[in-house]
């Protein structure tokens, strides 16, 4: 690991002197590729001195201890040393997970879908439930959501919503996020008071520019449509409207969200784009489904996932074994410490991979 480390430091140092290169600076191109390389090592490299710096500080404590007879100083050399000891490990521990392979859509935007599932109208309030938990864990972290495509109910709820979510490693804060959500409550139709059990999909899909995602024109079906819901006469009157059907796989994307066909169009485009990625990878080779399945993180769609239990005011990740008696604050968006958990829990099983 320490011979990888010294290779990774030493092109650090040869970065930073490329990116301060008036010529590699003119060419903005080569410019950005080598500053995004400085910047994905800068916070290794940190540790690794950090790392090095504390092994130093022993190695002088040690020099120190042998030729120290005073035995009160010895003493606090010996604590030091120890505590010197503890913060090493901690740091090689980190270093580990800094070196782990990077999932590259880590750093990209979201398409988030949700969907009601079983238990009809009440895993449709649910699955509006679960957009409002987003969407507030969204807006407090510096994240942009922005709404799609919904198909609502009568009753106020979600039957299926599509959204994306922009921000700085958008994927890698919500990819845990796919699977089977399953909720425990009493509806608010429920006039015996019984506790009804219902469940809402969530799928999480990276962004995909064109480069990645090539569409041959000839494989699309495109069929405009006048938008459904609030807004007035512009609704009836325009239709800006946009449904894409890709015929070979038979995937169906809509985008009403917009006044403007052209920005339909455009949101429709990257919400399949996301869609024919995350379906070719599916299906690339049974290796990959299998790994997604045994995962902490983006697993099978009906991988039952987690549970809102409100009677007990508790949620709970199957995933990880992990119960949080805060249910509220949960579904209000405070989500860090269980998403945390989930980050914390990927990376040792990563490392214990390795």
């Amino acid at each position: 690991m320490f011979e990888k480390l010294e290779l990774m430091k030493q092109k650090f140092n040869d970065l930073t002197q490329k990116i301060s290169d008036p010529a590699i600076i003119s060419n903005n191109s080569e410019w950005k590729k080598y500053t995004k390389e400085h910047s994905d090592l800068k916070p290794i490299i940190e540790e690794y001195e950090q790392y090095m710096k504390r092994k130093k500080s022993i190695d002088d404590n040690l020099l120190l201890l042998e030729r120290e007879k005073d035995a009160e100083m010895r003493e606090m050399i010996k604590e030091d040393t120890q505590s010197l000891k503890d913060e090493l490990k901690e740091s090689e521990e980190q270093l580990k997970i800094l070196l782990l392979p990077k999932d590259e859509n880590d750093t990209k935007n979201v398409i988030l879908e949700i969907r009601g599932g079983a238990g009809g109208d009440e895993s449709a309030l649910f699955a509006h439930s679960l957009l409002r938990m987003y969407t507030m864990y969204a807006e407090g972290h510096k994240f942009k959501l922005e709404i799609i495509d919904a198909i609502e109910t009568e009753l106020g709820g979600l039957k299926e919503c599509t959204a994306m979510i922009k921000g700085k490693n958008a994927f890698a804060t919500f990819k845990y996020e796919s699977g089977v959500h399953r909720v425990q409550r009493v509806p608010e139709t429920e006039s015996q008071g019984r506790i009804h059990t219902s469940t809402a999909t969530v799928a999480v899909l990276p962004e995909m520019d064109e480069v990645e995602v090539d569409i041959d024109p000839k494989d699309l079906r495109i069929d405009l449509y006048r938008s459904s819901g609030a807004g007035g006469q512009h609704v009836n009157k325009t239709e800006s409207a946009i449904r894409l059907t890709h015929l070979p796989t038979g995937i169906v994307v809509a985008c009403q969200d917009e006044r403007s066909q052209v920005q339909n169009k455009e949101k429709a485009f990257i919400t399949l784009r996301a869609k024919l990625y995350d379906y070719y990878q599916q299906q690339k080779d049974a290796e990959y489904k299998q790994n997604r399945k045994s995962q902490v993180g983006t697993g099978d769609r009906s991988e039952r996932i987690r549970t809102y239990n409100y009677p007990q005011g508790r949620v709970t990740d199957h995933r990880i074994g992990f119960t949080l008696y805060s249910l509220e604050n949960f579904m209000n968006g405070d989500c860090d410490e269980m998403f945390t958990a989930l980050k914390i829990a990927d990376q040792q099983k990563k490392l214990t991979e390795n």
